[in-house]
C-alpha cells in the first residue's frame, strides 16, 4: 500500500535521478568495464549500440576499449534481460541468466507444440555437446537437432535450445570495425567457469535501483522480463526509501543515491536504438513525453533518440562512406537555435569518435519516419 504521504516526485525529478545514474547528466571517466557493470549490462540486440551508449556516457570513450574487452572475454554478448541479447561483463553472465531463466521457460512453452515428443533435457545435453565442440550457428544447429527429432518442428528446436542452455555469441561478433556471423556456445565454455545457482534476487534489485531508480515494482520487472517480484521488494522495504509518482505510483528508491533537483542542466545526448535508459521502466514518460510516445521506433524498428533537457525531443541517423559522415536529426517539436547549437556539437564529437570518415556534416530534417 502506497503511503499516502509518501514525497511526490515530478517527472522531471525522475527524469535527471535517472540521467544521473545512468551518467547521462556528465560524462565520467570510468573504465568501460565498470560502467557496464554500473549499468547492469548494456541493451545489445545490434552490435554498435553498446559503443554508441559508453560514448554518450564516458569521457574520452575509444570503442577499442570495449571491443579489447569483448576479444578477451571480459564482456559478453548474452541473451538475459526481456529475452534480448546484452553485453554484460563476464561475472554478470554467469550469474543474471540463472536469475531470469524462469522468463526463458515461459518462452520455452510458446514453442511447446513445435516439441510435441522431444526430450527437452536430451535435447539440452546433446545442443550443449555440439556447441562446446565447437561454436555453431543456429542453422547448424537446428540441422543437427533436425536429425535426432525430424517430426519436431525445426525452428522450435533452436530455439528451445538457446532458451534451456546460455548460450554467448562468440567473437569477432559484436566487436568494433569487424564482422562476424552469429555463433554460439555456452557461457561456461567460453569463460571457463560454471555458471552460478540462481540466486535471491535482492541484489539485482538493489542493483537495478541503483541505475534506474527511484522506480516501482512494474518498472523493474518490465527491465528484467520476470515477474512476482513484489514480495522481494516488500522484503527489501526497511533498506528502501519510497515516493510517489505524479499518478500516485509508489516508488522505491536506495536511501543514499543521487536524485538531482529537477532543474539540473542536462545536455544534449545522442543514443542509440534500444538504449538502456529508454527501455528501463514500465512507465517511460520520465525520458519519453507522452505526446512523442512510439515516435521513436516502429513495430520492432527503434530509431537513434536525442536527448535536449533530458527528454526525448529528435531521432537520429548516421549514414557514413569511406570519406564522409553525416548525422540527420528530425526534431518532433520545435527546438531553439542554442538548442540546434548544442546538438550539433554533439552530433560533431560523436562522428569524430564513432565514425573513420575524413569529413563531417549534421543535418536537421521534417520529421518523416526514416522507413518511410
Amino acid at each position: 500500500m502506497v503511503a499516502k504521504n509518501a514525497p511526490v516526485l515530478s517527472s522531471r525529478a525522475l527524469n535527471r535521478a535517472t540521467l544521473e545514474r545512468q551518467l547521462l547528466l556528465r560524462r565520467t571517466a570510468l573504465p568501460a568495464k565498470d560502467a557496464v557493470t554500473r549499468l547492469v549490462g548494456l541493451q545489445a540486440q545490434n552490435t554498435r549500440p553498446p559503443y554508441f551508449q559508453l560514448f554518450a556516457r564516458l569521457e574520452g570513450f575509444d570503442p577499442a576499449e570495449l571491443s579489447a574487452l569483448m576479444e578477451s572475454r571480459e564482456v559478453v554478448r548474452i541473451v538475459t534481460l526481456r529475452s534480448t541479447i546484452h553485453t554484460h561483463t563476464a561475472d554478470d553472465a554467469l550469474t543474471l541468466r540463472p536469475l531470469v531463466q524462469p522468463a526463458r521457460d515461459r518462452e520455452l512453452k510458446v514453442f511447446r507444440r513445435g516439441l510435441t515428443g522431444v526430450d527437452l533435457d536430451r535435447l539440452a545435453s546433446f545442443a550443449k555437446e555440439l556447441v562446446e565442440e565447437r561454436p555453431r550457428t543456429m542453422k547448424e544447429l537446428r540441422e543437427e537437432l533436425t536429425v535426432h527429432w525430424p517430426d519436431a518442428d525445426p525452428p522450435s528446436l533452436s530455439v528451445a535450445a538457446r532458451c534451456l542452455l546460455p548460450l554467448v555469441q562468440v567473437t569477432p561478433r559484436g566487436m568494433w570495425g569487424r564482422s562476424g556471423q552469429v555463433a554460439l556456445t555456452t557461457v561456461e565454455h567460453w569463460l571457463g567457469r560454471a555458471t552460478q545457482p540462481a540466486a535471491a534476487p535482492d541484489g539485482t534489485v538493489l542493483r537495478y535501483l541503483g541505475a534506474f531508480g527511484p522506480a516501482s515494482v512494474k518498472d523493474m520487472q518490465m527491465w528484467a522480463g520476470l515477474t512476482r517480484l513484489r514480495e522481494v521488494f516488500e522484503r527489501l522495504r526497511p533498506q528502501l526509501v519510497t515516493f510517489r509518482d505524479e499518478h500516485g505510483v509508489e516508488l522505491f528508491d536506495l536511501p543514499d543515491a543521487p536524485r538531482p533537483g529537477p532543474d539540473v542542466p542536462a545536455p544534449p545526448r545522442f543514443l542509440p536504438e534500444f538504449d538502456n535508459v529508454l527501455l528501463g521502466h514500465a512507465d517511460r514518460t520520465r525520458i519519453v513525453p507522452p505526446a512523442y510516445k512510439g515516435r521513436n521506433g516502429v513495430g520492432n524498428q527503434a530509431y537513434g533518440t536525442v536527448l535536449v533537457d533530458g527528454f526525448l525531443a529528435a531521432i537520429w541517423r548516421l549514414d557514413e562512406t569511406a570519406d564522409d559522415a553525416t548525422v540527420t536529426v528530425q526534431p518532433l517539436g520545435r527546438l531553439g537555435r542554442a538548442q540546434r547549437e548544442e546538438i550539433t556539437q554533439e552530433a560533431v564529437d560523436l562522428m569524430a569518435v564513432m565514425s573513420r570518415a575524413g569529413a563531417y556534416d549534421v543535418r536537421f530534417a521534417p520529421f518523416v519516419d526514416f522507413g518511410d
